[in-house]
């Protein structure tokens, strides 16, 4: 009997085992979501996202980190609901991606429409936003360099956005390791991965604003952040003018983060880092901390475990706070609208967003951007930046409401 039971389980171990060849066994869950969950509902969701990223990966590269930026920038405040494509709330509120952190510099947003457009027609109501935007993340990733990984979906999608929810609780790039590391804890994350993730930053790159503080007038004594690269700060410089009060922070030049490796997704960055060639304040702070910079010394020397780590920070960001079960959420038609809202257009926008919008195809308006007035508070722009409490740090972490401006 002892014998016929262990040839039983003998038997069963090689069924499974034979079964998983097939690709046939179950989903693999996990903390709620699944890997393969559209596996019958939509089995070609994911295929249809990565043909759709690459895509537009391969004609504007700008899209890749985006798509990363967009993903993290969702799941780190509300978690990864999409509450960050969302035009306007159900509540009236001003959405997130009216907020100072985000506004005109997503990257990305027209790519999740289109996949979202497509799956719609193959699949209606079936994908949700949340998911399609967790799986284009992880397509750009890969676009970019890296090795694939598992993706597990199940995520609905949220119902409110609020510009109001970021000031405070998101990282910003005048922040310090201290206030960094406190805001991922904050968000279940940790220190380790604040510093895998920030190696994100071997790809795209920042407009001037974002770090003319530490080019011009850093402080009493120094013109330019002593920590920086000086002849890296000359480069910068040269690339970046000094702002006037009336410059339109939409038109700022944009600087590479890593002009070594600039369209490929490597640790290349953390040795950039090293070089003192960081470009934000809060990419230079991660050699400033002695216990940071033993993980981008690590980094730098150890391209695949650098990511490996990236993939799995990027899973556990995937599941920060999702909506699972028909009792939460919804799966939006529209990712730009609730279900339910009467307007299944974009909103009527103010004036001054109306003009020079030629009725083009999306292929020609994908460099368009809506036009903004001229801001007469771009000073007020780098203490926002030092992550300030000041008066000019909160305007604009109040988004200036009055017209909605959205800075970064």
């Amino acid at each position: 009997m002892g014998n016929m039971s262990r040839y039983t389980l003998l038997f069963v171990f090689v069924l499974l085992a034979a079964t998983s060849q097939l690709g046939t066994v179950d989903a693999l869950i996990v903390d709620g979501l699944e890997v393969g969950f559209y596996g019958r509902t939509c089995p070609e969701a994911e295929g249809v996202i990565r043909d759709i990223v690459n895509n537009e990966v391969g004609m504007d590269h700008s899209i890749a980190p985006g798509l990363i930026r967009l993903f993290f920038h969702d799941c780190f405040i509300t978690g990864c609901d999409a509450s960050i494509l969302l035009d306007e709330s159900p509540a009236g509120d001003v959405p997130e991606k009216e907020s100072s952190a985000n506004g005109f510099t997503l990257v990305g947003l027209r790519t999740i429409d289109i996949a979202k457009s497509t799956l719609e027609a193959m699949c209606p109501r079936i994908v949700s936003c949340a998911d399609i935007l967790a799986f284009a993340a992880r397509d750009a990733a890969v676009a970019a360099g890296l090795p694939s990984y598992d993706v597990a979906a199940g995520r609905r999608d949220g119902m409110r956005s609020n510009m109001d929810d970021l000031p405070g609780n998101f990282p910003v790039p005048g922040h310090h390791v201290p206030r960094l590391t406190e805001l991922f804890n904050q968000r279940g994350l940790s220190q380790e991965d604040l510093v895998v993730l920030s190696g994100a930053h071997s790809i795209g790159g920042a407009h001037c604003f974002m770090f003319s503080n530490r080019i011009y007038g850093f402080s009493k004594e120094a013109d330019i952040d002593p920590s920086m690269d000086p002849i890296y700060a000359a480069q910068l410089r040269q690339m970046c003018p000094p702002q006037k009060p009336d410059d339109n922070p939409e038109q700022a030049p944009k600087v590479k983060f890593d002009a070594q490796t600039e369209e490929k997704l490597d640790s290349a960055y953390y040795s950039e880092l090293l070089a003192k060639r960081g470009l934000l304040t809060s990419d230079s702070a991660l050699i400033e901390d002695p216990q940071t910079r033993a993980m981008v010394e690590t980094f730098a020397r150890d391209d695949a475990l650098w990511q490996q780590k990236f993939a799995e920070a990027m899973q556990k960001v995937g599941m920060l706070d999702v909506l699972i079960g028909n009792a939460k959420g919804q799966v939006r038609k529209q990712c730009r609208l609730v279900n339910g809202q009467e307007q299944q257009q974009k909103p009527q926008l103010p004036w001054f967003r109306q003009q020079h919008r030629p009725p083009l195809p999306w292929l020609q308006q994908r460099h368009l951007r809506r036009p903004l007035p001229r801001h007469p508070v771009a000073d007020l722009i780098n203490g926002f930046f030092r992550g300030s409490s000041g008066s000019g740090a909160k305007f604009l972490s109040q988004g200036s409401k009055a017209q909605q401006c959205p800075l970064q």
